[in-house]
């Protein structure tokens, strides 16, 4: 099956590229986009940049220690998307590996003489990725041989000792390619490392070892924590090697670490990551908006996490995470044209950034750049659209379940689906029956979504009145029966806009409010001479009026404008208030469309006027 994750056990199968059709919409166009501009425009840049160049020996070597993951994230776009340039790419790379299959271009010589930093497993952990999608999308070649020898060199050296990786990866790469080939050596390489880490394994550094999560023992450990991207592909490698060593105790350790830091962890827009010095999580309710990092990179990851961890236990809170994320951070990460990115994605942006088209030196920055020193995201975000079919729906022994919605076809065993729908701006989901046959058709109802209905319809039925329409609360709504063909279920979610609360714990939200509208946040934006936002204060409850834009939708609520007045010192003796400035129109848009309209200032949670 073409799908990135493949599970020999759990509650659900994941239906691949081979079963899902997304066909043009919401993550459609993007999907498309991505194969006709993304890949083609990371792949102009890692030559510009002279990354591919490396591997021809093209003079001094360029990019950070880790650039040939990103020439191996970008093998694996292409084998999701069977994307031409493949073969040429992956006999460029296939000339350096050595004859015992090392390969990279930064350490060959002084092999494995930096673990902490050298990233050495860590790129052998994409490459692996990179030719596991090859091997399930074409069958065995030049890359699918040049990742299995990588990993037969990986377990030789690492077998035994105590050595791992500073930046996980490898773990769920030597997994999958277990999946894919049945070699088991594969397996038990991917449980030592998992079992090494918070031994020791690694030595202290300035950020402590909880940066590489080598403080404590995977299986003691009680959230997430240090840098959240490395924890999270972690959490992911460990999940894969719990499910297939039927290590039960193992996968209800990571279960409780994600619950921990999805409650307190977790930007409302489902972004992790709340310090900028060492990309990491930061303590339970550290949650400021103006310096959340929110890597783009760490929204792929807790995607493939949630989506390991909704296989193993079929649980519908970890599809509900992957919407949050799906729509208000992979949407974000990429702009419009599919030629630029954000690295951090903030809540609020204060100052308006200053354009520019060359290669991003910063993380930071509120503006989405070409290109950066560091080009893990747009490599990742590249990865992983064309991936996204694998990651909508799901089969079990009782029929399909339809996590996300877009639409396209999904076929499994007699049953072909055709999915019609306007998500997320319209909350009307048609799942009709093209083929037929007995089984259960499952649809995910978001947590979000408190007075959803579901109708059936026969296709005998003469009219649409003939609907038989139920209640659903959130959750899975199931139906089960022999289907025809013209049969149809209609799940009609609320689309109505939202005003919504932070926790009282979160001190940097507190008396502030946002609004959200089915799975997407909102935000405040402003452009050239629109009102400045440090002056702008909204009323909770006020009416939310629809603007539509074509097809996006945008909201408009009343606003306070006028800040209290300036004075040497901005702290009093009683609380500030509002001036009582002039009301006006507040326009909010979805925060992943922010800033596709040049430089500006931005918003998420809004002050409350008193």
């Amino acid at each position: 099956m073409a799908n990135p994750v493949l599970p020999s056990s759990g509650v659900l199968s994941p239906l691949g590229l081979d079963a899902v059709r997304i066909s043009p919409g919401f993550w459609g166009d993007r999907v498309a986009l991505n194969r006709e501009v993304t890949i083609a425009h990371c792949r102009e840049w890692e030559e510009r940049e002279g990354w591919i160049g490396n591997f021809r020996g093209e003079g001094p070597r360029r990019g950070r220690e880790f650039s040939d993951s990103e020439i191996y994230k970008l093998l694996e776009a292409m084998a999701w998307a069977d994307h031409p340039d493949l073969p040429e790419l992956a006999e460029t790379v296939a000339r350096v590996q050595e004859g015992d299959g090392y390969i990279n271009t930064r350490w060959s010589g002084s092999r494995y003489t930096d673990l902490e930093w050298g990233h050495e497993l860590y790129c052998y952990g994409h490459l692996i990725q990179a030719g596991v999608a090859r091997l399930r999308m074409h069958g065995e070649d030049r890359l699918t041989r040049v990742a299995t020898r990588a990993a037969d060199h990986v377990c030789r050296r690492f077998m035994e000792g105590t050595e791992t990786c500073g930046h996980p990866v490898i773990e769920m790469a030597l997994v999958e390619l277990y999946r894919v080939t049945g070699v088991e050596r594969y397996l038990e390489m991917a449980r030592r490392f998992v079992e090494r880490r918070g031994l020791p394994a690694l030595a202290d550094i300035p950020f402590g070892r909880g940066y590489f999560q080598d403080d404590v023992p995977v299986r003691q450990a009680q959230v997430f924590r240090g840098h959240v991207v490395r924890a999270l592909y972690l959490a992911s490698g460990v999940v894969d090697v719990a499910v297939e060593t039927g290590d039960e105790e193992l996968l209800k350790a990571v279960e409780a670490q994600w619950e921990r830091t999805v409650a307190r962890r977790t930007h409302l827009t489902g972004g992790m990551g709340s310090r900028h010095q060492d990309e990491s999580f930061g303590e339970d309710y550290e949650l400021p908006p103006d310096r959340a990092y929110n890597e783009t990179c760490a929204s792929i990851a807790s995607i493939m996490l949630a989506h390991r961890l909704l296989l193993a236990t079929g649980d519908v809170r970890y599809a509900d995470l992957t919407e949050r994320t799906l729509y208000n951070m992979l949407a974000t990460g990429v702009a419009l044209d599919g030629r630029s990115f954000f690295y951090a994605n903030p809540l609020q942006v204060r100052v308006p950034a200053v354009p520019h088209d060359g290669v991003n030196h910063a993380a930071e920055g509120g503006l989405r750049s070409p290109w950066f020193d560091v080009s893990c995201c747009p490599n990742n975000v590249a990865r992983t659209l064309a991936s996204l079919p694998a990651y909508l729906a799901t089969s079990g022994a009782d029929g399909v379940r339809i996590h996300q919605y877009t639409p396209g076809e999904i076929s499994h065993g007699d049953l072909r689906l055709r999915v019609e729908t306007g998500y997320p701006w319209d909350g009307t989901v048609t799942v009709r029956v093209l083929e037929g046959g007995a089984g259960r058709i499952s649809l995910r109802v978001p947590a979000w979504a408190s007075s959803a209905t579901l109708a059936y319809q026969e296709a005998a039925a003469s009219s649409p009145d003939a609907r038989e329409t139920r209640a659903v609360a959130p959750g899975y709504a199931d139906v089960e029966r022999e289907w025809r063909a013209g049969d149809a279920l209609v799940l009609e979610l609320p689309m109505e806009p939202r005003w919504t609360y932070p926790d009282r714990r979160i001190d940097a939200l507190r008396g502030c409010v946002t609004v959200e509208r089915g799975p997407l946040v909102y935000c405040a934006e402003s452009v050239g001479d629109e009102p400045p936002l440090a002056e702008v204060a909204v009323r909770p409850g006020a009416p939310l009026s629809e603007h539509a834009r074509g097809e996006v939708v945008e909201l408009e609520t009343e606003a306070v404008l006028g800040a209290s007045p300036a004075g040497p010192w901005p702290y009093r003796d009683r609380p500030h208030g509002w001036n009582g400035g002039p009301a006006a129109a507040l326009r909010l848009i979805p925060y992943h469309r922010w800033g596709n309209r040049g430089p500006a200032t931005m918003r998420v949670w809004l002050p409350v006027a008193d």
